[in-house]
């Protein structure tokens, strides 16, 4: 059996990765989860500067999943160069590095120090539904997500993965934009909008009032905008969005995804990256399938 996948000239040794913001850098996890076992580790969120985030409270659970309004806290591009990458460049994995920022001039600024170092890919997080500046209109708007998208490739010396935002009226739209600008690559979805309430103390539960929502529930959503995007664009597509097992993986890949992330679910379960790996290839033996590849947009 080959599980390897080639996204942007990249290969990876399997198609399943790990979710920006649900699993820290990958130290965080490396107790429980051995990294040499993963396609890629994609990390938190990284800015020019240390970032604090949102007030709290600011995680809730709710019935399907999980409210978040982190707010992209990160110690910043200093303290991740110098701590977090050395860290990963022991293990036999991809590096992702999710960018964020609140201006074009910041994600630039990541993306340029990053130009020589060892990671693989860049995460473009364009999308994060709680940061009020930058993100959502950058996520929201097809003229905007091309003018970034557009203006990080010239930077960039490694591949691009724009990461794009369910709250969206046409992600078809949006991934075109995406496209056009020159990324090489989409992953889908971030989280979807949501909201909940104390009914006792009638009081908004999270500080920030709304959060981003995912886990399971929000599964059905992400499968259909990765076929859909899958139908529009000819670049590879990393699908993410309530998996929690091999068969929500193997989902994405027959919808039109090249590689998947596992998000939400690293909570609930520390061992699902893995458990989804060994998932697909059980799933490839039993089918008689020798490349993951075939796989791919395999939906009939």
């Amino acid at each position: 059996m080959n599980t390897q996948v080639t996204i942007a000239g990249v290969t990876f040794q399997n198609p399943v990765m790990t979710a920006s913001g649900t699993f820290g850098s990958g130290m965080e996890y490396s107790d429980f989860v051995d990294l040499n076992k993963l396609g890629a580790v994609v990390t938190k969120g990284v800015a020019n500067v240390p970032w604090e985030g949102n007030p709290t409270p600011r995680v809730a659970e709710v019935y399907g999943g999980m409210l978040n309004a982190i707010g992209l806290q990160n110690p910043g591009i200093d303290v991740f160069v110098k701590r977090d990458i050395p860290f990963l460049q022991k293990y036999d994995t991809k590096i992702i590095v999710n960018v964020c920022g609140k201006t074009v001039e910041d994600y630039l600024e990541v993306v340029e120090r990053l130009g020589d170092q060892p990671v693989d890919m860049l995460e473009i997080n364009v999308s994060c539904p709680n940061v009020k500046e930058g993100a959502i209109a950058f996520g929201q708007k097809p003229e905007s997500l091309f003018d970034i998208t557009s203006r990080i490739k010239k930077k960039a010396k490694q591949p691009v993965i724009m990461k794009l935002s369910p709250n969206v009226t046409d992600i078809a739209e949006m991934s075109r934009a995406a496209e056009a600008a020159g990324a090489d690559a989409l992953s889908m979805i971030n989280t979807i909008t949501g909201m909940k309430i104390d009914i006792q103390k009638r009081k908004f539960v999270l500080a920030n009032k709304t959060g981003g929502m995912s886990g399971p529930a929000i599964k059905p959503v992400a499968v259909r905008m990765v076929y859909q995007a899958a139908q529009v664009v000819k670049i590879p597509i990393i699908g993410m969005g309530g998996i929690s097992n091999a068969e929500d993986a193997i989902e994405f890949l027959l919808a039109g995804a090249s590689a998947v992330a596992v998000g939400a679910m690293n909570f609930v379960n520390p061992y699902t990256t893995v458990e989804v790996v060994e998932g697909i290839e059980d799933y490839m033996r039993k089918y008689g399938i020798e490349k993951v590849t075939d796989l791919i947009g395999a939906v009939e």
